[in-house]
């Protein structure tokens, strides 16, 4: 059930979410170049994913145009309706596939968006990458169009630095809406965003930060150091990865254990709370499931705090192991 005490607002717009979303871009598999890349999960198991979200209390969702050109916002909407969750009791934000495109192909295509989230609203809408063919002011006034038409009702970017926020955010004040949020890659084990100022300008802004890839695409899960046999299904360059992350974050993983096994929790879950708590409430996070326990887990992280000691242990080893 939904804790509305938890629900932060989405930057300066009246949107709430929760703390944890759910990503689906692991929904993909079958549609598109990156459907390729993930597995076909049968819609019966991506209902159960998106029910078990529901019911451990996440309204927040997170698909694109680019999971599966349309097979990640389709699967999210049969689930949302198979566990019968109406359109305002929740959040869906969704992305526009920038590359070799212009602005203008913003507002020639959303309602291909629209028909594949089946009549579920597009709360906030993102430019994913900052890789068009059009500057992010042009980008800005095209989705501030679609703001206007009732087509979405907040606007986002993804992957932006501090340069390009800034010029995103005065582009659309000047047409009277806030920048949302700029998704980005941020956990435990990736922190450049506060190196290189984008955590600084969303606080600046009033922008939230919504982490991708929270658990280090799995390696803040701890299943990689306990069970280095599924190191081994892994091949090419995603091994090679892996292997590396597996060594550097061995003091990494203990302390969260230690965490973990104190509060009768998951290495995961004290992961996933850290990046939703270490920053205030400026960071909600998206990890992703194939499985239904993933998205059980996933929302359970929602339901401790860590302390301040806590929290500051896990920010000075991760720092360390970052240098």
């Amino acid at each position: 059930m939904i804790d509305y005490k938890q629900l932060r607002r989405l930057g300066k717009t009246d949107l709430l979410v929760s703390p944890i979303g759910l990503g689906v871009m692991e929904l993909a598999g079958g549609g598109g170049l990156l459907g390729k890349i993930f597995p076909v999960i049968p819609q019966e198991d991506k209902n159960a994913i998106i029910k078990a979200a529901i019911d451990g209390g996440i309204n927040f969702f997170d698909t694109a145009e680019m999971y599966g050109a349309g097979v990640s916002e389709e699967s999210l909407a049969t689930g949302l309706k198979v566990a019968g969750v109406a359109d305002k009791e929740v959040i869906i934000e969704t992305k526009w596939q920038p590359i070799f495109r212009t602005a203008k192909n913003i507002g020639k295509t959303i309602d291909d968006r629209l028909h594949f989230l089946g009549g579920y609203s597009i709360s906030n809408y993102m430019i994913h990458q900052p890789m068009s063919f059009s500057s992010p002011e042009a980008e800005m006034n095209a989705m501030a169009d679609l703001v206007e038409a009732g087509k979405i009702k907040s606007v986002g970017v993804s992957n932006f630095n501090p340069a390009r926020m800034h010029r995103a955010h005065a582009a659309l004040a000047k047409r009277g809406l806030p920048l949302a949020l700029n998704q980005v890659r941020y956990s435990l084990i990736h922190r450049e965003i506060e190196l290189d100022g984008t955590l600084e300008t969303a606080r600046e802004l009033g922008v939230t930060i919504v982490a991708y890839t929270p658990l280090g695409s799995g390696i803040l899960s701890g299943k990689y150091h306990k069970d280095p046999a599924l190191l081994e299904q892994k091949t090419g360059l995603r091994k090679n990865w892996l292997k590396r992350d597996i060594e550097r974050t061995r003091l990494l993983i203990a302390a969260l254990d230690e965490i973990a096994i104190r509060r009768d929790v998951t290495v995961a879950q004290v992961a996933l709370n850290w990046v939703i708590h270490f920053n205030g409430e400026i960071v909600v996070a998206i990890p992703g499931a194939t499985k239904v326990r993933q998205a059980q887990e996933s929302a359970g992280a929602m339901n401790f705090v860590l302390s301040t000691d806590e929290l500051v242990k896990l920010d000075e080893i991760s720092r360390k192991i970052m240098k």
